[in-house]
């Protein structure tokens, strides 16, 4: 990526946590380090983080550029699409209908959805709504069989493409992450509320904890509201970059549709594990969880759309993460409250650049 090493200016903005210039020249920040690398070596177009202390004073960082055809300087704690981040948004959603007595976990989602749910070894009436949370369902991934047809699908189609496949193995029978289980959970949201999924995310969610740059793309919206880096893409590995920024993100929609920042997603996160958007009862749901495997890193366990990860010094972090055309984010929150999240201008093709943002989160936290 010739054009991103040749563009790459670094820039940092430190909140009321910056330290007096003499100590920073002496003691350089290890998060600035991290993003530098992820763009120097890497190759990395650009990479934002924001980080929060356990007091609640945050300090956000740019590294890159935020257009490679411009060499414009990345918006501090810009907008980005925020990818499988979406999942906890949705499972937040579904257990906020659970702790009101609408939706009940270990119900068939034939309850909500009589026979919609059907194919080959794949049936509604033995799919419990825990089981699409916990990515335990069996349902094969819609992905998998989307065409490149940049274009607006309709939820039902999505749900469709995943049907003519045959189940990846019986309901609860073992963990394998697919989209089609958070499409089907935006599905019994809209179905139990008569109200459209952005619109339960932003009333129950948005609004309630005062996210201010967060927002459920509507149907047809293919650019980004408010200040953003590019997001870019390869059509294949070693292939140039291309701006992916612009795109129809209905695809993702449940799964994946959702556009935030850092420091929102830092937000949103530490309201949850505090309790500030669930009842204990289904907080405590979310956060038992079970061994996950691809695309998760060894150790990682999965809840109710909720991610634990381990820490290098001790103990865990909750969050999900997220990879979308043009961007990677990865970050979560501790138990003390310490918050950090990573985001990358593209989906890095390479494994070792995915390790090198998961291990700058885990810095950010423990340190």
């Amino acid at each position: 990526m010739p054009a991103a090493a040749a563009l790459a200016a670094a820039v940092v903005t430190a909140g009321v946590l910056a330290a007096p210039a003499a100590s920073a020249a002496t003691r350089p920040d290890t998060v600035q380090q991290g993003l530098d690398a992820l763009v120097r070596t890497d190759g990395l177009p650009a990479a934002l983080a924001s980080v929060k202390d356990r007091s609640g004073r945050t300090r956000t960082y740019t590294a890159g550029v935020g257009d490679l055809a411009t060499g414009t300087t990345v918006p501090v704690d810009g907008q980005v699409r925020i990818g499988s981040n979406t999942k906890t948004f949705t499972a937040v959603v579904v257990l906020q209908l659970v702790g009101a007595g609408r939706i009940c976990l270990d119900a068939p989602v034939d309850t909500y959805l009589p026979g919609l749910v059907r194919g080959d070894g794949i049936d509604g009436r033995r799919i419990t709504v825990r089981q699409l949370l916990q990515q335990t369902s069996g349902l094969p991934n819609y992905t998998d069989h989307l065409s490149d047809e940049i274009r607006y699908y309709e939820p039902h189609e999505l749900l469709g493409l995943a049907l003519q496949h045959p189940a990846d193995f019986a309901p609860g029978a073992k963990w394998a992450y697919s989209n089609t289980n958070y499409v089907l959970a935006g599905l019994i949201v809209e179905k139990v509320t008569g109200r459209p999924l952005g619109e339960e995310v932003d009333r129950r969610i948005v609004k309630r904890i005062g996210l201010r740059h967060t927002y459920f793309p509507a149907p047809g919206e293919v650019a980004i509201r408010e200040p953003h880096p590019k997001g870019y893409y390869q059509e294949s590995p070693g292939a140039p970059l291309r701006d992916g920024t612009e795109l129809d993100p209905s695809w993702a929609w449940a799964a994946g549709q959702v556009v935030s920042t850092n420091s929102d997603l830092n937000r949103f996160f530490t309201a949850l594990l505090a309790g500030d958007l669930l009842p204990p009862a289904q907080l405590a749901e979310m956060r038992t969880t079970v061994p996950a495997g691809l695309p998760f890193p060894p150790g990682t366990r999965y809840g109710l759309g909720l991610v634990s990860r381990p820490l290098s010094c001790g103990g865990v972090y909750w969050g999900h993460g997220g990879s979308i055309t043009g961007y990677e984010t990865r970050g979560g929150v501790t138990e003390g409250g310490r918050a950090a999240d990573i985001a990358v201008t593209t989906q890095p093709s390479d494994a070792a650049a995915v390790q090198h943002i998961e291990r700058l989160v885990d810095t950010a936290l423990c340190r």
